[in-house]
């Protein structure tokens, strides 16, 4: 059982790994956090982590695993991130941190990689109670706008 505490060297290995990974690129994921929120967010977020840590009762520390205590932070880094950032695109970021951002290259033909374009807008909208994300685009050769749009996971 992990130590949860803000001194243990367990939960300090545990923050900084979890932060050295998500505001760093790596290899297809790139970080959602922008630079100008990160120090708030480190501070914030850790309050939070160990603020319910404090409050899990006798029994629910001995059930909690090195898993769910990540995901709990992690929750929490994204929680504290969508509330520190300034607009609906960076929130967009955050809460869809796979998927394309304002400025990404897309091709019509992926397997070919031809037929470039440049997301130009994007936008989360609810149809029938789903969420779609609709994205606008800009072909490179012919500067023609065009665009797209996908159902998100609730």
């Amino acid at each position: 059982m992990i130590e949860l505490n803000p001194v243990s060297i367990e939960s300090s290995e545990l923050i900084e790994e979890t932060f050295k990974f998500w505001f760093n690129d790596n290899d297809h994921i790139r970080t959602p956090f922008p630079e100008y929120i990160r120090h708030d967010l480190q501070e914030k977020s850790i309050a939070r982590f160990f603020d319910w840590a404090s409050n899990l009762d006798p029994q629910a520390k001995d059930e909690v695993t090195e898993d769910i205590i990540a995901e709990k932070f992690e929750e929490f880094i994204f929680e504290v991130a969508t509330q520190l950032v300034i607009t609906e695109d960076e929130k967009l970021t955050i809460e869809y941190p796979f998927l394309p951002r304002l400025g990404d290259v897309i091709f019509e033909d992926v397997e070919n990689q031809k037929g470039e374009s440049t997301v130009i807008d994007r936008s989360k909208v609810e149809e029938n109670d789903n969420p779609f994300m609709k994205i606008k685009l800009e072909k490179i050769d012919s500067k023609e706008n065009w665009g797209t749009e996908f159902q998100l996971p609730k």
